[in-house]
Formats: C-alpha cells, structure tokens, sequence
C-alpha cells in the first residue's frame, strides 16, 4: 500500500461522522465564499452530497418537531412531517440555494432588434430570510435590446426568476440579483425590472394584513438615463385593481 493511499484511507476514515453540511460549510470557507440565504452553494456541493443534505434537514426537523412538544410517533398526520418538510426545503423551495444556473441558449440578434420589449408577468415564489414565510408574487422584465445583445427565449426568464427566487430571500436584493442574472446573459441597452408581491411574513403572522405589497423597481443602462422609456415601460405594465 503506497503512502498516498495510506493518507486518502486516513482522511476517509477521519471524516466519518462528521455531518455533510460541515463538510460543504468548510469548503465555502477555505475558498472564502460567501454563503447568506440567498447565495448559490452549488459548486460546493459533491455528487450525492444534496441527498445527505436532505437526510439530515429531516434528522434536525425532528427536533424541531420533538421541542414543539409533538408527538409523531403516535399522530399519523405528523409521522412523516419532517421528511415532507426536509424534501419541501431541499428540492423545491430552496432548491435555487443547491443547484448550478439553469442552462440557457442564446442567439445572437440577426434582426437587429432594437425595440421596447416586456415580458411578463412571471409568477414568482419565494421565502422571506427573517422568517422563511412565503413571498408570492409577479415580476415584469423590460429589455432594450441592440445588435449585439444576445437573445434568449421567453420562457429562460422565467427560469432564471425561479433560479434566483428559490432561496430564502430579501425582496430588494431578490431582484437586484435578477437583473445582474440577465444583464450578463443578455448584454441590452437597458433592463428594467419591477417586482410585486405579498409577503406572508405580514399576512400570516405580525400584523396580519393580506392586501399589503411590495413593489421594487431596478432599473438599468437607457431603463435609467430615458424617462421617456421608462414611463413607456411602466404604463405597459398592467395595474392591479
């Protein structure tokens, strides 16, 4: 047995038992990588390390569950609560959290586009950070494309929206990481974001009010220096009654 193989059999044997979100926590901090809620881990995490993730999301909800003073082992409506929640977590509304970008195809723009161009509304889902209640809402996108501007199909927008979205998320960062997102795949003139939603951190708990919004604007490049594409912008995006 060479050396190497006696050190690789060392290290293997020494990280039994320590927990994958440790593992993957020292690997973000030796790379000195940033990782707040709303930062993508997915270039830390190794094959097969999202599924032990998951495990042990439902081994620490059981605690949760067991210092709630809830009895799972007799309650069938609560039995399988913490891996329901674990998979809930993990796969799907924070999923943006865990996995690489969505693959997008861009073309260059052969016609020269150069016009005003919307798209939207595109239903978003997230969670607020401070308490992990949900935030729904709809999101416009305005491009102002130029002959070298890359073009990506419709429905790239929004699966860039739900990338980003899919993390535990502060609105007003929310889509300024979304307009950085774009600006990069597209290069445009100008984009124009604007964001409205509920935030159930204020509908379900605190005050209690289901009509309040939040809206957020980000605007980019002509988006900022026009106000005349601006105003144009803004009075195409429908009003809510």
């Amino acid at each position: 047995m060479t050396k190497t193989t006696q050190t690789h059999i060392a290290s293997d044997a020494s990280d039994e038992g320590v927990p994958v979100s440790v593992k993957i926590r020292e690997r973000l901090m030796a790379s000195r990588q940033r990782f707040h809620a709303n930062d993508n881990i997915a270039d830390f995490i190794e094959p097969g390390e999202l599924e032990k993730i998951l495990d042990e999301v439902e081994d620490k909800m059981k605690g949760v569950l067991s210092s709630l003073v809830i009895d799972t082992e007799n309650d069938h409506n609560t039995s399988d609560t913490a891996r329901r929640v674990a998979k809930m977590y993990v796969q799907e509304v924070f999923r943006g959290r865990f996995v690489k970008p969505p693959v997008i195809t861009e073309f260059p723009n052969v016609e020269h586009l150069n016009e005003l161009m919307i798209v939207g509304p595109i239903t978003v889902r997230s969670a607020c950070s401070h308490h992990f209640c949900p935030v729904i809402g709809k999101i416009w996108i305005g491009v102002l494309p130029n002959k070298n501007t890359n073009v990506i199909g419709l429905s790239k927008y929004a699966r860039l929206a739900e990338w980003v979205m899919g993390r535990p998320q502060i609105q007003e960062e929310a889509v300024v990481q979304l307009a950085d997102l774009i600006q990069v795949k597209t290069q445009p003139d100008g984009l124009a974001l604007v964001m409205e939603a509920t935030h159930y951190c204020m509908a379900w708990r605190g005050v209690k009010d289901m009509d309040s919004r939040m809206i957020n604007s980000v605007m980019r490049g002509a988006f900022l220096k026009d106000p005349d594409l601006r105003r144009e912008f803004l009075s195409l995006i429908p009003k809510k009654d």
